[in-house]
């Protein structure tokens, strides 16, 4: 398996994590598990590098099951939450745990050469900045509390994100739940898990994230990967993907 990452430019920092290419280029199928770790992509799909299709995903709260066939790629596009609202238009909520499949001419992906897939992410930016650029009312709470979160990696309480951002508990869960399919607090345990990934591919079985303690770790852990951190750290046959990514530094 070949899986390549890149990072996004500074003026899509607040809106995409990276861009992805992941290539079977085996034998053999793929089983792969992906954890939940607070982003939705877009992610395109190829049979011996012929388009076959585009999907839109949700967040995730669980873990999921992927099989990539002999032969086959995927390239993706990690969004933040603010994407959602200020690339997409639209609520992701309904998509939570799921996916739906976009047209074809999406972004005009089905005729990007993606065998020079530095080329096609330079074209891709400037489509998703086009995006970005047109005219939208911007809730400046929104986009603070979204900072927070990254900062934070979900380390605080609740009250903490609505006393710095001025805006109701009340108000952002109804934003959180109509937008994304979450509460707060559910997306903060989230991302908080995800941060322990680092940790406990070094063998760390107790994170530094700001956990009451090995018990509640534990439970966490097991709640959105349906596995241990212990099953984690092992990562037998390289079967987690995002730890498997993670630099060996």
């Amino acid at each position: 398996m070949t899986y390549y990452q890149q990072a996004s430019n500074e003026v899509l920092k607040q809106y995409v994590r990276c861009f992805w290419w992941l290539d079977n280029d085996s034998s053999k199928k793929l089983d792969y598990t992906i954890l939940p770790d607070g982003f939705f992509d877009v992610i395109v799909y190829f049979d011996n590098y012929k388009y076959q299709s585009t999907v839109l995903t949700g967040l995730y709260t669980k873990e999921v099951e992927v099989v990539i066939p002999p032969n086959h790629q995927l390239f993706g596009i990690q969004f933040k939450l603010p994407a959602a609202e200020y690339i997409f238009c639209e609520s992701i909520a309904p998509l939570l745990n799921s996916e739906k499949k976009l047209p074809d001419a999406f972004w005009n992906l089905n005729s990007f050469d993606f065998s020079e897939n530095l080329d096609t992410i330079d074209r891709l930016s400037s489509i998703i900045s086009e995006e970005i650029n047109k005219e939208r009312n911007v809730d400046n709470r929104k986009l603070n509390l979204f900072r927070l979160l990254s900062e934070t990696k979900g380390n605080e309480s609740v009250s903490y994100f609505t006393d710095k951002v001025f805006w109701s508990s009340r108000q952002i869960n109804r934003y959180f739940n109509k937008t994304f399919g979450l509460s707060l607090k559910s997306y903060c345990n989230i991302i908080r898990c995800s941060a322990s990934f680092k940790d406990i591919k070094k063998g760390e079985l107790f994170s530094n994230q700001n956990y009451y303690d090995r018990s509640h770790f534990n439970k966490e852990i097991k709640k959105y990967t349906n596995h241990t951190p212990k099953s984690l750290s092992n990562n037998e046959n390289d079967r987690f993907l995002q730890i498997s990514i993670i630099p060996n530094k």
